[in-house]
């Protein structure tokens, strides 16, 4: 009980939701006596909520509002809420009254039991199925099956995070809802619960049918560093290796239509797609060659660690707790 919790709230152009929502938190969190605070983001909003926002911390201490020069967008609101956070548990949500603040007692729950990331689950979802259920639940189903993570709703901005998980990822374009992907694969524990839903009382949504097209793209990216982030030759070199043996393939059936069917190599096109094909084989080899130095460059120059450590048990650490007990106990 005695750990920090840290509500981030990207905010933008959510005025009349504001002061709800901000009342809606408190009176949770002051019921379960937790030490918390309340991180406000506003991403460029233009509808006067910065100036509302601006006096919240005058009225209470425990709520800090950064403000960004302009619209960023919500990944880039929810990383600055992360680094400015002083919480070890860190509990996104949106600021729309669409997430219930009442669920964040369950998520703090299920943290407790030793969870690294608490992902929610819109079971109930509020909102048009065409435009907003229906490709939420394909893009859900495409990431659970690519990632091998397999949650129900990415897309729930709701979630809890222990703050090591989320320490060494670096957030860019719309990659926040691939968190629980990055820290699965660092070696976190991820478990789902399911929470409500509202619809929206007021205000426009900011999201559309595009958005699902970005995520595809998005997931594309996550794939790759994910899996090849540290072995890039495997994926240009792999896929160099098929092309150049498919092109030596297209050669020898070229060979063979010359001399079985009689076809001459110069009107056959089978010849160039042997060329082709190999020729971008030698392509994605050399571009695997490529990529390996810039990788090595990038660990190198910067210090970094192709891994990521938990927790280091040796006798010297328990030596030293011993000697800090009886220091503590005056022997």
């Amino acid at each position: 009980m005695n750990e920090k919790i840290s509500i981030i709230v990207p905010v933008y152009n959510e005025i009349s939701n504001l002061e709800p929502l901000i009342a809606g938190l408190t009176g949770v969190l002051d019921k379960t006596g937790e030490n918390y605070e309340v991180l406000l983001i506003d991403d460029g909003s233009t509808d006067g909520s910065d100036g509302y926002l601006a006096t919240l911390p005058h009225k209470d201490s425990r709520v800090r509002v950064i403000q960004f020069r302009r619209n960023f967008g919500q990944t880039a609101a929810m990383a600055a809420g992360f680094d400015y956070a002083e919480g070890s548990i860190l509990i996104p949500l949106d600021a729309d009254l669409q997430n219930d603040p009442a669920d964040i007692p369950n998520i703090l729950s299920k943290l407790r039991e030793g969870y690294d990331v608490v992902s929610c689950w819109r079971q109930n979802r509020q909102d048009p199925w065409l435009t907003r259920r229906l490709p939420s639940k394909l893009a859900n189903s495409l990431i659970s099956s690519i990632s091998g993570v397999h949650l129900h709703d990415y897309g729930c901005t709701l979630k809890g995070y222990r703050r090591e998980v989320v320490e060494h990822i670096r957030l860019y374009g719309e990659m926040h809802r691939f968190i629980p992907v990055y820290a699965s694969w660092a070696g976190a524990r991820v478990t789902e619960i399911p929470v409500r839903h509202h619809p929206r009382r007021s205000g426009s949504s900011k999201y559309g049918l595009s958005r699902t097209f970005k995520v595809i793209l998005d997931l594309v990216t996550v794939k790759m560093l994910g899996s090849y982030s540290t072995k890039p030759m495997y994926f240009f070199g792999g896929v160099g290796l098929i092309s150049c043996f498919a092109g030596f393939l297209f050669a020898l059936l070229t060979l063979y239509d010359k001399y079985v069917g009689g076809v001459k190599a110069h009107n056959n096109p089978l010849l160039l797609l042997a060329v082709f094909l190999f020729l971008l084989g030698v392509q994605f080899i050399l571009m695997g060659l490529v990529a390996e130095l810039v990788i090595r460059t990038y660990f190198e120059s910067q210090g970094k660690t192709p891994y990521i450590v938990r927790q280091v048990w040796s006798a010297a650490a328990k030596t030293e707790e011993n000697s800090a007990r009886r220091r503590e106990s005056g022997a």
